[in-house]
């Protein structure tokens, strides 16, 4: 096999997450099974539901920190052996229900591999402390005219 040709079955079995990132095709399997939702009596006899399972553990071209945010995103769709679990039943036809599953698969590793925005300790300013503390007396007054009055002398 020439380079020309490894380099093009290789290219064709990464799928690109972002222009630096990618995955394999091999982290991925697909099982499909009946679907809820519209379709009529055909719901009934064919799988166009796709349920997309994406190794995330045994995957090896996301970095590290990547991996720990995509998970925290997953949530539940997270299986105890690390695999990324996503049903797609959107639509009434298997194959847009495939790419439907992969493009949310996509998505989730897009925003994994965005680097949350370090947050910067801030102090109030001296105005904002005195207009709490203003408006904390003022509701102090309001809350001590709802006491008891005091009833005259019989």
């Amino acid at each position: 096999m020439s380079d020309e040709t490894a380099d093009h079955v290789s290219a064709a079995s990464q799928i690109a997450v972002t222009g630096r990132l990618y995955i394999h095709r091999d982290d991925l399997s697909e099982d499909f099974v009946r679907a809820s939702g519209p379709g009529g009596q055909n719901v009934n006899k064919v799988s166009t539901a796709v349920q997309l399972r994406f190794n995330l553990s045994g995957n090896d071209t996301l970095p590290g920190d990547v991996k720990a945010r995509a998970a925290r995103i997953a949530g539940s769709r997270l299986t105890q052996s690390g695999e990324i679990v996503l049903q797609a039943d959107r639509f009434r036809t298997r194959e847009r229900n495939r790419e439907d599953a992969l493009e949310r698969l996509l998505d989730l590793l897009r925003r994994a591999s965005e680097k949350p925005k370090p947050r910067k300790a801030t102090r109030p300013t001296l105005a904002s402390k005195k207009r709490r503390l203003e408006a904390k007396k003022q509701r102090g007054q309001i809350k001590k005219m709802r006491g008891r009055g005091t009833r005259p002398d019989d």
